[in-house]
């Protein structure tokens, strides 16, 4: 079967302060599992002024740990999986802006998160979490704790609520269940209007209707997949965390349009980045 990301490699950002090895072990094994080549990226700011001594000394020494940084983690995911071809690069400019680049051609990004407040995330000048998922061609993973592995049955959480973005995200979960060959459960949160002509029953019904036909084509595409539905009735974002506490990853499409780039991630996006322990997979409608 065609795979919506074929043959287009992953792309990992290093932080050379940073525990990098839940990261990169996600990102190689994800290039193991589909046959594509892995790039560790390490991208270091411009300087601010080069006619400074301290400021030329401070550059000089950032570049040098990216580069230590870069032959340690490439040397770590080649014994991890030595079938993957993995590539390092040390690239000039500022993190979040070579990362959203590097989308452009990626099958996917892959992040490690500092777990920074959401104060922190836009005023840090280390955060990439937020800019890097709101700018993105392809998806966005951002990893902050282990996978679960004691789950019986392991199981990939996607939110649907009949967007372009969420149907991005469904065709992404289903291919990514089909690799793990674990169970995807499709989750639809319903928020009750304050005011409605129809009863609250009729709507919900008609939430659950619309959530088994979005899923049915998918699912015959996957047959090998178990699919599960689920309808809610509550916060986007504290639903889709509490069903995602055991899951391997927790995939939601990315539909913000806001004027500044934290907004343009969306709220529930935003929200589980910062409420998710599972590795959060932001898929971008198109």
């Amino acid at each position: 079967m065609t795979r919506t990301t074929a043959r287009r490699d992953i792309a990992i950002g290093i932080d050379p302060v940073k525990n990098w090895h839940l990261a990169l072990a996600w990102a190689v094994d994800e290039a193991h599992l589909r046959g594509v080549g892995l790039r560790l990226v390490v991208a270091v700011s411009p300087q601010h002024d080069a006619q400074h001594v301290d400021d030329t000394h401070r550059h000089l020494a950032q570049r040098q740990a990216g580069t230590e940084a870069l032959r340690t983690a490439l040397a770590w995911a080649q014994a991890r999986q030595p079938g993957v071809e993995a590539t390092s690069a040390l690239l000039d400019g500022f993190p979040a802006s070579v990362l959203a680049g590097l989308s452009q051609e990626a099958g996917m990004v892959v992040l490690g998160s500092r777990h920074l407040s959401r104060t922190e995330e836009f005023l840090s000048a280390g955060s990439l979490v937020v800019p890097v998922t709101a700018k993105a061609r392809c998806p966005v993973v951002v990893v902050g704790d282990a996978e679960h592995v004691t789950q019986a049955t392991p199981y990939l959480v996607v939110g649907v609520d009949g967007s372009e973005s969420s149907r991005a995200a469904l065709a992404w979960a289903f291919e990514e269940a089909d690799l793990r060959r674990c169970e995807l459960r499709a989750i639809a949160v319903w928020q009750p209007p304050v005011f409605s002509l129809h009863s609250g029953d009729t709507l919900f019904h008609a939430e659950r209707r619309l959530l088994s036909e979005t899923t049915a084509g998918w699912a015959e595409k996957y047959p090998g997949v178990r699919l599960a539905h689920e309808v809610s009735i509550g916060s986007p974002v504290e639903t889709l965390a509490n069903a995602a506490e055991h899951a391997l990853a927790v995939v939601v499409g990315r539909r913000g349009r806001g004027g500044y780039t934290g907004m343009r991630v969306g709220s529930v996006v935003h929200g589980l980045l910062h409420r998710a322990h599972c590795p959060v997979i932001t898929v971008p409608a198109g």
